[in-house]
């Protein structure tokens, strides 16, 4: 009992910390795309991508230090580090004309464009994901009542059927397949509730909350917009795809690069600039016909490549099958995008059709189940034929739901691919 007592105080405070959110799909989509830890790492990677920027042109800014070479001398006044003695000198450098180097700031400013892309990738598989987990939660709970309200039927079913084995009405076969049909129903509601719990954590998780909270959902009375033909999908779908917006970012950037590399041949020109004030305590007049104390340079520093070494060849060329591969990417992605919204339309198509046929069905067990309400009421129909026609009728509706849901994630699918979920949530 202690040892139960004890692990009961550990687990007490995580439990009380669990809260329930109750979210409509768009609330849990404009959470998504700001919370998800997922579009986190993306910003954090856009925010690195944009400061790789600034470091990219820091050479084009000037950079000024200053100190003190302060020495003692003893004979000819040496230099510290390539510079005389001196109490204070301060000193400045600009790129000012670098052109492989102007290459690589046009290269880092469109990788920031591509971290930008990322971003908006991104919040769009994680808006499609959470709409989706959103629709899996819904599922999930109106099939757990379903089969709630099938459970109760099978019990009256059983019971019926126990009072008639009694009588010697039926044969006590038909009481063990009443049972049976009972824990199958018991045994898929626990699985359904099971499901649940696991769908409304898995959405908490995914909207940023803690693994021990729970989702909520609610019906919005806002419905999902209707797809428009394939055609205008797919011209959409290719229109806003931020992968061939992100690999057309890539192949650009790996151009800028080759133009870096075959630039190394190109001047640099850097600004130089330098002040230093003397100590006329380090034998300056002994050596030199004049001594000045305040001293200054300003000029330019001009270096020519001559040879640049075979590794610039190589950079190049790797550079070159990096672009042949991206565009092999693009191609591949155009094809993806294609196929994907044919067979998005095409499971559309199918879902229409299978959420008409359990309409359908729900209707008919319905309209089953009333004949036999007024039979029963006549005397010409039993209570187990009753329950059985309502057990049936629970059934073809949780096949109703199935097929709802699996329409709605067709079109879901679909306004995935187009780019137009978030705002069609909006």
């Amino acid at each position: 009992m202690r040892i139960s007592a004890f692990f009961y105080l550990l687990l007490f405070p995580a439990a009380a910390t669990a809260e329930v959110h109750t979210l409509t799909m768009r609330q849990a989509v404009e959470r998504a795309i700001t919370e998800n830890p997922e579009v986190v790492m993306a910003r954090m990677d856009e925010v690195k991508a944009g400061q790789g920027v600034r470091i990219a042109k820091d050479p084009f800014a000037p950079h000024v230090t200053g100190g003190s070479g302060l020495a003692y001398s003893n004979g000819f006044p040496l230099s510290i580090e390539g510079s005389a003695p001196a109490i204070f000198e301060a000193r400045t450098s600009e790129e000012l004309y670098n052109r492989p180097h102007s290459w690589i700031v046009a290269q880092a400013k469109e990788n920031a464009k591509g971290a930008s892309i990322a971003v908006g990738e991104k919040r769009d598989e994680i808006a499609y994901r959470v709409a989706t987990l959103f629709l899996d939660l819904q599922r999930a709970g109106r099939l757990a009542e379903s089969t709630a309200h099938e459970v109760e039927s099978l019990e009256k079913v059983l019971a019926s059927v126990e009072a008639r084995v009694e009588l010697g009405r039926e044969l006590p076969v038909t009481r063990q397949e009443a049972q049976v049909n009972l824990l199958r129903a018991k045994q898929r509601s626990l699985g359904l509730a099971s499901d649940r719990d696991f769908a409304a954590r898995n959405l908490a998780v995914a909207l940023g909350y803690g693994a021990e909270d729970t989702v909520e959902p609610v019906d919005s009375e806002q419905p999902l917009p209707a797809p428009p033909a394939e055609d205008a999908a797919l011209k959409a779908a290719l229109d806003s795809s931020k992968e061939l917006k992100r690999l057309e970012s890539n192949y650009q950037a790996k151009g800028y690069e080759i133009k870096s590399n075959k630039a190394q041949r190109a001047p640099r020109i850097d600004l130089v600039a330098q002040y230093a004030l003397l100590s006329q305590y380090n034998n300056y007049d002994q050596y030199f016909l004049r001594f000045q104390r305040n001293n200054g340079e300003i000029g330019a520093s001009i270096q020519i490549p001559i040879l640049i070494g075979p590794a610039v060849k190589a950079q190049i060329t790797q550079a070159e099958a990096d672009q042949t591969r991206i565009r092999a990417e693009m191609q591949s992605e155009r094809g993806r995008i294609a196929l994907g919204i044919h067979q998005g339309y095409q499971d559309r198509g199918k879902a229409d059709a299978a959420n008409q046929l359990a309409k359908a069905e729900v209707d008919l067990a319905h309209e089953q189940l009333s004949v036999l309400l007024t039979q029963m009421n006549e005397g010409r129909a039993t209570l187990r034929q009753v329950e059985d026609a309502r057990a049936n009728e629970d059934e073809k509706w949780i096949l109703f739901y199935d097929a709802q849901f699996n329409e709605l994630k067709a079109r879901l699918n679909i306004l995935h691919q187009t780019g137009e979920l978030i705002s069609s949530l909006r």
